[in-house]
């Protein structure tokens, strides 16, 4: 006989699991929104979301059905649970199969028609489900819990379960044991561990097991908690080791955008369901069928779960992820947040300007800065008539190499801008020249007061300090722009060798079209010669290696001639005409080919010259598209 003690306590583990189930259907939801949007690309992630929509609406099926639904709704999602029951087999022959061709054991035909083989079975049980031969009828009183009749064909459906999955968990050992590098071995098994929980959790036993069950039902109830809690490690250790598969990113940046989706997606969700289940129960407890706390309690949740999460996520980045690169990766941090764009530097230069101009009561003031021997002004305040933007070049004339020197140059007083003096310098050594700060005066002030100087004086010094670190980070972004095609490269090689080092290192990778849109983009703009033609990545291409042949040896005719290939890919059939299908060629030809300028080509092509920017950057793509499918089609063959 149940004592009240132990009905308590078996309602409470009915809860507990209950809760646990609708936290893996919430978990499972998101993980496969995660792999949805960051690497469906990839065979491996397309095949795990296919096993998470099932585990989805499993578990989804499950955590709907309550006391309070009625027998037929009861019966409709004990059913639906096996719409995602179904198709799991194949989806686990699948992801076997993504996972071998990764390792660099393609299929020859025989594994792929098996998988769509396996899929079709899976519809024939999805019909015998439909017309009600699957499954027999409900028995809504039993013991534990409600359940389906089985019928032939549920033994059918369970041999053809346990056989799909003993092939498919074969197959992950042929896979792990192809994998050559620790980390490709390491997360193997943690996929091999991950995936044995969607499979043994997801099957109901107690369309067997249900003689047992209503006898010892403190045991069923009790390892079915234990198992869902199995299951919800385990999904999450799977989605992470499938969450390295098709991206290039670094390892840590995997890890803490997957953490920090874990957090803000099922453990917030998870836990408000969970404080809310435990509110409106409490609630029913005490007589209160409708508690009043619960939507409260759904909205504090949500909003300590994000905040906590908001503040916490630096700390756990820098701790679990960043590992011995903790004190770059912080530099860079810190630089992101502290970087002077153009807007900060902007408002900055205006707010000097603001202070100069109040300070000597100017009816304009303005900082230009000089780079590579120009001199353009980057903040003009006031009265922009009164500066002769023409004729600003000539100022550099009257400098003299005096730091503290001020000149008049028509109707402003100009202040040139040195760099800082640095320890590496000579004490006679004149900085170099970075800009000038000019202050317009009116016709009766030709001098200044000593305390008016010294204030613009020091007004100059903020605005060279601002122009100083202008150019640091010019030359820095420059360094990063010149960098970033090889660190990607390496990346997307390092990624492949995660698990077939035999071919990521001894294989040349196929290019990203936005690494050679940009180098189309150069090499067209140099077309007739230029260092941004002649020292092109575009020439190490197999592909112009090629056509060097034909141009007695010479890179830069080579690449020439690919770039005409690839300009006349894009050339609709016909005569040359002036019409819309003809407007990317036009761009191309005349604007690169024949050099014409922007200003021309728009004209000629009865079009803005923002349109003609927008435009050419399609036509720029399409190009580096034609020269991508060129480099592949070479290298497969």
């Amino acid at each position: 006989m149940i004592t009240d003690w132990s009905a308590t306590l078996l309602g409470g583990i009915k809860t507990l699991n209950q809760i646990l189930t609708a936290g893996i259907a919430i978990t499972a939801f998101s993980l496969f929104l995660y792999a949805l949007s960051f690497n469906l690309r990839d065979r491996v992630a397309r095949s795990f979301a296919i096993i998470l929509l099932c585990v989805v609406v499993v578990f989804t099926a499950e955590a709907l059905q309550d006391n309070s639904v009625s027998i037929r709704t009861l019966d409709l999602l004990m059913r639906l649970q096996w719409f995602g029951l179904v198709f799991l087999p194949a989806a686990y022959l699948h992801l076997s199969d993504a996972l071998l061709v990764t390792a660099g054991r393609p299929s020859r035909g025989r594994r792929r028609i098996a998988v769509r083989m396996m899929y079709a079975i899976s519809a024939i049980f999805l019909i015998l489900l439909a017309t009600g031969n699957l499954l027999g009828d409900i028995v809504p009183n039993g013991k534990p819990a409600p359940y389906l009749q089985r019928t032939m064909w549920t033994e059918i459906f369970t041999l053809f379960y346990t056989a799909s999955m003993i092939w498919a968990g074969i197959n992950f050992f042929r896979a792990y044991s192809l994998m050559l590098t620790r980390s490709g071995r390491r997360r193997m098994i943690y996929l091999m561990a991950g995936a044995t929980a969607p499979a043994l959790g997801s099957f109901p036993y107690l369309t067997f097991g249900y003689s047992f069950a209503a006898q010892h039902e403190f045991i069923f109830w009790t390892t079915a908690t234990v198992i869902n809690v199995i299951v919800a490690v385990l999904v999450v250790v799977m989605a992470y080791a499938v969450a390295f598969f098709g991206v290039s990113w670094p390892d840590r940046v995997i890890k803490s955008r997957l953490f920090k989706w874990i957090m803000r997606g099922p453990v917030t969700a998870s836990a408000t369901l969970a404080f809310m289940t435990v509110v409106r129960r409490g609630g029913e407890f005490f007589g209160t069928p409708y508690n009043a706390f619960v939507p409260f309690t759904v909205v504090a949740m949500i909003l300590l779960m994000e905040h906590a999460i908001t503040f916490a996520a630096p700390l756990w980045e820098r701790w679990l992820f960043f590992g011995r690169d903790r004190k770059e990766l912080v530099l860079l941090q810190n630089i992101e947040e502290r970087l002077l764009t153009q807007s900060d530097l902007q408002q900055f230069l205006e707010a000097v300007l603001a202070a100069v101009r109040d300070h000597l009561q100017s009816p304009s003031a303005f900082v230009a800065a000089l780079d590579d021997e120009t001199l353009s002004p980057i903040v003009v305040a006031g009265n922009r008539s009164m500066l002769d933007h023409e004729s600003l070049t000539e100022v550099l004339n009257h400098i003299n190499g005096d730091p503290r020197h001020e000149f008049q140059w028509g109707n402003f007083w100009v202040l040139p801008l040195f760099r800082r003096r640095t320890s590496n310098m000579d004490r006679d050594e004149i900085p170099p020249l970075i800009g000038l700060l000019g202050v317009a005066h009116n016709d009766k002030q030709k001098s200044m007061e000593y305390d008016q100087r010294e204030a613009l004086w020091l007004l100059a010094d903020r605005a060279a300090i601002a122009l100083e670190d202008r150019q640091l980070q010019q030359g820095v972004f420059r360094s990063l722009a010149d960098i970033q095609p090889q660190v990607e490269m390496i990346q997307r090689m390092r990624a492949v060798g995660r698990y077939d080092s035999r071919t990521s290192l001894l294989t040349e990778p196929l290019l990203e079209e936005a690494d050679l849109a940009n180098w189309v983009k150069d090499a067209l703009t140099h077309y007739w010669g230029g260092p941004k033609f002649t020292n092109n990545p575009l020439i190490k291409l197999q592909v112009v290696q090629d056509l060097m042949s034909e141009e007695d040896g010479n890179p830069a005719n080579a690449l020439r001639s690919l770039l005409r290939r690839a300009v006349d890919q894009v050339k609709p059939r016909g005569d040359r005409k002036f019409t819309t299908e003809w407007i990317l060629y036009n761009i191309l030809e005349m604007k690169f080919i024949e050099g014409r300028k922007v200003r021309d080509v728009a004209a000629r092509l009865a079009m803005s010259e923002a349109d003609l920017y927008r435009k050419q950057r399609i036509a720029i793509e399409a190009v580096a598209k034609t020269i991508l499918e060129m480099e592949a089609e070479l290298q497969n063959q």
